[in-house]
């Protein structure tokens, strides 16, 4: 329980700090609404203007931005890569820092097994994704009572911030297994990121061409759609189980991997 609550204590301020940027970014984002609901037809005829690559990429031409369900769907694919990379980089950097910041020597003497270790670790970083996505849920309808929110934009919004906290879940875990596999540590984050980028961009791409429909099972950002999620109002079951699966085998392998790893002093 020491290793929880020091990390716990030591990731504190950089919560706080990624709170407050997803704050004003939810605040920013939410405020321009006001201009769409006063804009009326003339929103909907400058979206008809942008090209059809543009409208099927971020999904505007599904998404009625009139309406305050519409406009979040449109915002939450932003909403949810931010997230992603607050959890990427937790969960990349609350391993791979003890290496970074000399510490390895330290918490290699505790008497405690490395399993144990990495552990408290683990639990810290889930605590952190948990009080980020509740803070989003929360700021996000604190943002929204101004446009009298429906019952069913609540319930729409639940469901979203359900979304991203697997998102979170998934990318901490990955995040997470290159901290505790790779020997360079101090390429990890770099190379964790730019896992995280590659399938944001390739969920784009798979938006834009039916062709590379199939790599929808390869990127995260595809497995929870803001569209689908305003139509059926749930999660798709195949798309929860390869979530948990990715989660699972991830933390799993960087158990493994951390048990045998030399690290460095």
């Amino acid at each position: 329980m020491n290793i929880f609550y020091r990390e716990l204590k030591a990731n504190f301020k950089s919560l706080l700090i990624w709170i407050g940027f997803i704050i004003f970014f939810i605040y920013m984002g939410i405020s321009k609404y006001a201009a769409f609901t006063m804009a009326g037809s003339e929103v909907m005829e400058m979206m008809d203007s942008l090209p059809e690559a543009v409208l099927s990429a971020f999904q505007i031409n599904a998404l009625n931005l009139t309406t305050l369900s519409g406009y979040y769907g449109v915002m939450f694919t932003y909403f949810a890569l931010m997230a992603s990379i607050f959890a990427v980089l937790l969960g990349n950097g609350i391993i791979a820092k003890e290496e970074r910041d000399k510490t390895v020597e330290f918490s290699l003497t505790l008497p405690i097994p490395r399993h144990k270790l990495i552990t408290g670790k683990i639990a810290a970083a889930l605590v952190n994704c948990l009080i980020f996505a509740l803070a989003m849920w929360g700021f996000s309808l604190v943002f929204t009572l101004p446009y009298n929110p429906s019952q069913e934009f609540k319930e729409y919004l639940q469901i979203m911030m359900t979304s991203v906290l697997i998102l979170e879940l998934i990318f901490l875990a990955i995040g997470i297994l290159l901290g505790a596999a790779m020997k360079e540590y101090k390429r990890s984050g770099s190379v964790a990121v730019s896992l995280l980028l590659g399938t944001y961009v390739l969920s784009i791409l798979v938006e834009l061409s039916e062709d590379l429909a199939f790599l929808k099972w390869v990127t995260p950002f595809k497995y929870f759609n803001p569209v689908s999620l305003l139509n059926d109002s749930k999660f798709q079951p195949e798309y929860l189980a390869l979530s948990a699966a990715i989660v699972v085998i991830c933390l799993g392998a960087a158990y493994f991997a951390y048990q045998k790893r030399d690290l460095y002093i």
